[in-house]
């Protein structure tokens, strides 16, 4: 077994197991830091394929550049399979829109902006089409495209998607160094709403600042407001939380 502890020379001598057992270690510490405490139990105490399923079922679930960078909708193959369907047959603007939606949050973002250029060579007004291409532009580190994209929604609807759209402006702004108009959106953002997403960049603002006092209070509402979170939200917020408790640790 691999845990058996008297067997330590054969799991360091042999290139194989040892693969094997960082991997398991690799991925208990994701579990455990992530808060996934099933899953850690059960790669704790279960065999390679424990660790393999975590990989690709939790791990791989989402694209590391895309954790934190949610957006409306559910994505799954049959989905996908649906809506290509419906774009061969009825070929509508909504319908690449929401497959470009599935796509940016699969973190392909390639796909995704091909989609939302399809959906508004066929309807260039719709406004959650051309939030979510300038959100895709953005996450593929073309800020100076995605603005006027976000800019628009904004000017046309300044609550588009509950601030989403917003928080995307505030970082267009901040990735193209105009950080007093980022903190100005930031601190409208978290006038009006609680995510973590906005709190947590604030604070960064303010730390650069060397403002420690107002970045403390934003990074305490984080962690104080995860505590009592519903599962679903503490998992979607996770690597702001984690990144407030890495800031709150500096300030310490």
């Amino acid at each position: 077994m691999l845990f058996n502890l008297a067997n330590w020379h054969a799991v360091l001598t042999n290139p194989l197991t040892l693969a094997v057992f960082v991997f398991q270690i690799w991925m208990f510490v994701h579990a455990v830091r992530n808060r996934e405490w099933i899953w850690a139990v059960f790669i704790l105490v279960g065999w390679i394929i424990t660790s393999v399923l975590y990989y690709f079922m939790v791990y791989r679930a989402t694209p590391s550049s895309m954790r934190g960078f949610e957006l409306p909708g559910a994505h799954d193959r049959k989905r996908i399979k649906e809506l290509q369907a419906q774009i061969h047959h009825l070929d509508k603007a909504h319908h690449y829109s929401q497959l470009g939606d599935i796509y940016f949050q699969q973190g392909k973002l390639e796909e995704a902006e091909k989609c939302y250029r399809s959906a508004m060579e066929r309807d260039a007004e719709d406004i959650d089409t051309r939030a979510h291409l300038g959100q895709c532009l953005l996450r593929q580190k073309r800020a100076a495209e995605a603005r006027p994209l976000l800019e628009g929604v904004i000017a046309e609807k300044p609550e588009h998607e509950y601030g989403y759209t917003l928080m995307a402006l505030a970082e267009t702004l901040a990735a193209l160094g105009e950080t007093d108009h980022a903190m100005s959106i930031w601190q409208k953002v978290t006038a009006n709403h609680s995510y973590p997403r906005a709190k947590v960049q604030l604070a960064e603002l303010y730390l650069a600042r060397n403002q420690k006092d107002l970045a403390r209070t934003e990074l305490k509402d984080v962690l104080t407001d995860d505590v009592h979170a519903p599962a679903f939200q503490r998992k979607r917020d996770r690597v702001w939380v984690r990144r407030a408790r890495g800031l709150m640790g500096k300030l310490a």
